[in-house]
């Protein structure tokens, strides 16, 4: 069974690879590592999923604002 932050984390994923088809997987992985320790480009083995499902919803908001939906 999936732990529940993981499960959210892999729908933010989805969700950010669905907005941003042009971001890599691992360059994603990587700036969401990055957005949730300021050395997550050295640390990303150590960040736990809760960190990146922070760094994903601010990602997301942040990506939502600049690219506003077409009414």
């Amino acid at each position: 069974m999936i732990d529940p932050t993981r499960r959210e984390l892999l729908k933010l994923i989805e969700e950010l690879s669905q907005a941003c088809p042009e971001y890599r997987l691992g360059q994603m992985i990587l700036n969401l590592a990055f957005l949730a320790r300021e050395d997550g480009d050295r640390s990303v083995w150590d960040v736990e999923d809760f960190e990146l499902v922070d760094a994903a919803r601010k990602h997301m908001a942040d990506w939502y604002e600049r690219h506003p939906a077409p009414v």
